[in-house]
């Protein structure tokens, strides 16, 4: 074939193999994405190029954040196992902790406080409500003394019984008489003159009344001798 020019540019042009470049963008081996070279990938480690050589750090907030840390020599005094200044904001923090836990405390004393009273009052009202449902049966017992059938016998045991039981409970029977007239705890049915008395006293009763410690359950029905 005929050629032109240098021989020797012409054999060594003949014996140099074509160069083929591949341009695509995903490596069809990795299926990978492929960077222009100098280009950092999207999933590239923070602080670290491509190649795997470090970057600088100043536009990097976590790294400056670390290295100020870092720089901050604390000395053992200060530290958290030895205790912290006065002043310090760790300091401030663990006395408001403080002043949270001591609150946290009192309300919890207070709490258990309300609770042990109310409980208090609730077992209160159960044995007045169980009082006010016996004393019908304390006026029968009444009646039957009075009518003598209770002097002797089973029943005047049971009935004794069942009045001492009650007094265990705080159960008070309101039945004396010559005492001042009390409005709290008496209910003045009838009055009547009487003689060498100054105030209005209790002469009679005519049905028994009952207290449980402050509370009356039921005011005595009595008879009022008032001054003449």
């Amino acid at each position: 074939m005929p050629h032109h020019g240098n021989e020797e540019e012409h054999n060594s042009s003949a014996n140099q193999e074509p160069v083929i470049r591949d341009n695509r963008k995903v490596d069809p081996v990795t299926g990978k994405a492929r960077h222009p070279e100098g280009e950092q990938p999207a999933d590239a480690p923070v602080g670290e190029s491509p190649v795997g050589e470090p970057v600088d750090s100043d536009g990097d907030a976590l790294a400056q954040a670390e290295e100020i840390l870092n720089g901050i020599e604390v000395p053992a005094e200060e530290s958290v196992a030895q205790g912290v200044s006065a002043g310090s904001p760790t300091n401030a923090e663990a006395a408001e902790l403080k002043n949270d836990l001591l609150r946290l405390q009192a309300e919890y004393v207070n709490y258990r406080k309300r609770v042990e009273r109310d409980r208090a009052v609730a077992g209160e009202m159960a044995v007045i409500g169980v009082l006010n449902s016996l004393l019908p049966v304390l006026d029968d017992v009444d009646a039957a003394r009075q009518h003598g059938d209770l002097t002797d016998g089973p029943f005047a045991a049971i009935a004794t019984k069942l009045e001492n039981a009650l007094k265990t409970y705080g159960l008070v029977r309101i039945d004396e008489t010559g005492v001042e007239f009390d409005p709290t705890i008496h209910e003045a049915l009838i009055q009547q003159p009487g003689e060498d008395i100054e105030v209005d006293t209790v002469s009679q009763v005519l049905r028994s009344g009952y207290r449980s410690g402050d509370r009356v359950l039921r005011a005595a029905q009595v008879i009022v001798a008032v001054p003449a």
